[in-house]
This record gives C-alpha cells, sequence and structure tokens, in this order.
C-alpha cells in the first residue's frame, strides 16, 4: 500500500499494487469503508494522464 495526504494530513488515500488486474483504492481514514476497484489498465491510463496533466481541478 502506499498512501497520500496534504499539508495538513486530512486528505489521505491508500492505494494497493498487489493485484494484477484491480487497483483498489481507499480512503486511509476509513480503513473498514468502502473501497473503489478500478481496473488496472483503467488505473494506468488516469495517472498518466495526471502526470500529463491533462486533468484539472
Amino acid at each position: 500500500m502506499s498512501s497520500y495526504s496534504n499539508q495538513d494530513r486530512g486528505e489521505c488515500i491508500e492505494v494497493s499494487d498487489d493485484q494484477a488486474t484491480v487497483v483498489p483504492v481507499r480512503d486511509s481514514k476509513t480503513p473498514l469503508g468502502p473501497v473503489l476497484m478500478s481496473p488496472a489498465e483503467g488505473w494506468t491510463t488516469f495517472i498518466k494522464a495526471l502526470q500529463k496533466g491533462q486533468l484539472s481541478n
């Protein structure tokens, strides 16, 4: 698992990379809460778009 948090440590997600076909993502503050399951191919596309600055807030 890896995690990311903002400077206030309030917004954290955990991403698991130990499954071949899906990428589970969850809110680290609620470990028993819901999990977003992304197809691995879709997750890769999402990360590449972030890295290229193709997504904005």
